[in-house]
């Protein structure tokens, strides 16, 4: 019995390292994620009509999407699709910062702030489809910022 029982669990730390490994098969993009903080701490204010966040950090956005441009891609995500997805944040997040610069309507800043949002998930979406299973966007209310 007892060696059943040291089988079983030998089993699961094998199986526990396995899923650690395929979790940090998940490439890190450390760029990623400062702008990913950026875009959490701003869109769901502006969700709830509040604009202030964005209307006082476009040039920290501004700033790590440019970051995440300049940054070294990790290998799985290293392609023209993901090269163009990070070019369009870098250019929306621009136009965001030109329209709030220039006294843009809120309507105008919350539809274009949901644009780079949408941007944002597609990036996310590419490096979702270089993994086996789905990205976390799936959980509770349909974001993981």
């Amino acid at each position: 019995m007892k060696k059943i029982a040291l089988l079983l669990l030998v089993g699961f730390g094998i199986a526990s390292l396995a899923n650690q490994a395929t979790a940090q098969s998940k490439q890190e993009w450390p760029e990623l994620k400062e702008f990913h903080k950026v875009m959490a701490q701003t869109f769901h204010p502006s969700e709830e009509g509040n604009l202030e966040p964005i209307k006082t950090r476009i040039g920290e956005m501004v700033e790590k999407a440019k970051t995440l441009q300049a940054s070294k891609f990790p290998a799985d995500y290293d392609n023209e699709k993901m090269k163009k997805a990070v070019a369009q944040l870098v250019t929306d997040s621009e136009k965001l910062q030109t329209a709030i610069k220039g006294g843009a309507s809120d309507k105008k800043i919350t539809k274009s702030l949901s644009g780079l949002h949408d941007v944002f998930h597609q990036i996310q979406g590419l490096c979702s489809t270089t993994e086996s299973h789905d990205h976390e966007h799936k959980e509770g209310d349909g974001h993981s910022h």
